[in-house]
């Protein structure tokens, strides 16, 4: 079996602790790249994406329709989005999946806006 990275080897112990106390609640996905933050609020027992937001959609882009990249003020954006969209569709508890990246800058800005709007974890 090969290595696993340092990476790896934190979202593995992050979503293994994340089943031991979801109670069946859905699950905030999120993804951050060097230019853009996705989130997603998946249903693993139905195994469907219920809401999804990120910094590619038309209406986060910029002048010029060129996307604005992700900065901190970008991913508050993309939190709030995610939170309208899944309490749209039913949702209002989640437990937060930061994958394996750490929970500061972007990561955690986009999880403090998604309380605001309305999402409990």
């Amino acid at each position: 079996m090969a290595k696993l990275s340092l990476f790896d080897r934190r979202r593995q112990r992050v979503r293994t602790s994340l089943r031991k106390r979801a109670a069946e609640r859905p699950r905030l996905s999120v993804h951050r790249s060097g230019r853009h933050i996705y989130a997603q609020v998946i249903d693993d027992a139905g195994r469907r994406t219920v809401a999804s937001a990120s910094t590619l959609e038309k209406d986060a882009r910029g002048e010029g329709g060129r996307a604005t990249g992700a900065t901190v003020t970008s991913a508050q954006e993309v939190g709030k989005r995610i939170a309208e969209r899944a309490r749209a569709a039913g949702v209002t508890k989640v437990v937060f999946d930061r994958g394996g990246f750490l929970f500061h800058g972007r990561v955690k800005a986009l999880a403090d806006a998604a309380r605001e709007g309305g999402l409990e974890f």
